[in-house]
């Protein structure tokens, strides 16, 4: 096993990392890969989740992107796993990048000739390797544009950076729960918001959609998505909270008002709770099937005063998915004006279940088809937030 020389190409990162602009990280992730014979590429996804984009290093060309269907790259983000590009000795590695679960790209690792990928102990060094270089792009990204224009494959709208610049990670995962959540389009998102936290074995969720579809529609997103962290914060009720962004919207954005889902679930016992105020009625994904729809909870749109609702309740077995969509996705028409509809997306949520495939991956399929059926041009938002209820829910979001 070599330690001192594993040892030194983590140190090197870090002592490289601690001054490093994000333009400049790529080439520290270089220097850091050679200290033990690699030859290392980041690719970060694009934001449409299609593409897996390299960063340049200094003094090295640009590779061409990856595409995320058909290529190994792309088979390394989807599974979340090591993906290795030849055998033997001297393997070429396709790595997960992740910040905690949420995926950000991939590493290329060209490993030295004399490398064998199947010793233990460098699977951990790389495994480890990937781990630190995510956290350091997910820190740095506050810092400059670099990394925000290479995953643009256009510019974004002003009414979108203003969503994206209010909401958390895609992906979370705790021990008994996963939360993912996806929007489209992904450039031009104007009123769809989402949230999430975890504290004292709670799981807290809610998904926003301010009326229209433009900059006003953001304004009034933020606003209740303030709102609403706000009451959390306080330790509100959901009842209350909803009062709270009623109040709020009423006073700062006059005439106008929001539909949304505030939800918590209890780690320990499964209890899932909401309030629906306008909003499409939850799914409940259960043994691969929607088997209903959660219907209650019900108030009037946020933004209008209401009388405060009881909570709706849902005991989940463990494997559960609680499904949290707009009207976005089952509205979205095609060009003879035919919505994509409810029944095709259960369908769709089914299939993912039946391929096993993970939370994040099911939601990129899901939003690909439904920006298909539109041609890739989407009348409204379009937004999805899925809940998971197992111990063992938030294995196989981590590189193996």
């Amino acid at each position: 096993m070599v330690v001192e020389p594993a040892l030194e190409q983590l140190t090197t990162l870090l002592d490289g990392a601690h001054f490093a602009t994000p333009d400049e990280l790529p080439s520290v992730v270089s220097l850091a890969g050679r200290v033990l014979g690699w030859e290392t590429r980041i690719y970060l996804i694009d934001y449409a989740q299609r593409e897996l984009v390299p960063l340049p290093v200094a003094g090295s060309p640009l590779p061409l992107k990856e595409a995320v269907a058909g290529t190994a790259a792309g088979r390394a983000f989807r599974l979340v796993e090591m993906i290795a590009g030849g055998e033997g000795r001297g393997a070429h590695m396709w790595v997960p990048l992740l910040d905690g679960v949420e995926r950000l790209g991939v590493i290329e690792i060209r490993l030295a000739p004399t490398a064998d990928p199947a010793e233990p102990w460098l699977r951990n060094q790389i495994r480890w390797f990937a781990h630190l270089v995510g956290h350091l792009v997910a820190s740095k990204s506050p810092y400059g544009d670099t990394f925000h224009r290479a995953r643009a494959a256009n510019h974004r709208s002003v009414a979108s950076e203003l969503i994206w610049s209010l909401l958390p990670p895609l992906t979370m995962a705790c021990a008994g729960a996963v939360v993912s959540a996806l929007l489209e389009p992904a450039e031009q998102v104007a009123g769809d918001v989402f949230d999430y936290a975890v504290e004292g074995g709670v799981v807290h969720v809610a998904m926003f959609d301010a009326t229209g579809h433009d900059l006003r529609s953001s304004v009034i997103g933020a606003l209740t998505l303030a709102a609403y962290r706000n009451g959390r914060r306080r330790q509100e009720g959901m009842a209350t909270i909803a009062a709270r962004i009623d109040r709020t919207l009423l006073e700062y954005a006059d005439d106008t008002y929001a539909t949304g889902i505030i939800g918590e679930l209890e780690l320990a016992t499964g209890v899932f709770r909401y309030v629906s105020a306008g909003h499409p009625s939850p799914l409940l994904l259960r043994s691969g099937r929607v088997v209903r729809s959660l219907d209650g909870g019900r108030r009037i749109l946020l933004g209008l005063p209401s009388e405060p609702p009881a909570a709706g309740e849902e005991r989940l077995e463990p494997g559960d998915v609680i499904v949290l969509y707009t009207d976005g996705v089952i509205e979205a028409r095609d060009e003879a004006g035919r919505f994509f509809g409810l029944d095709r997306f259960i369908e769709l949520l089914e299939h993912s279940a039946a391929d096993r495939q993970k939370a994040p991956e099911t939601l990129r399929g899901v939003v690909h088809r439904v920006l298909e059926h539109q041609h890739g041009t989407l009348q409204d938002d379009a937004s999805i937030l899925v809940v998971e209820w197992a111990m063992d829910s938030a294995d196989g979001l981590s590189a193996t």
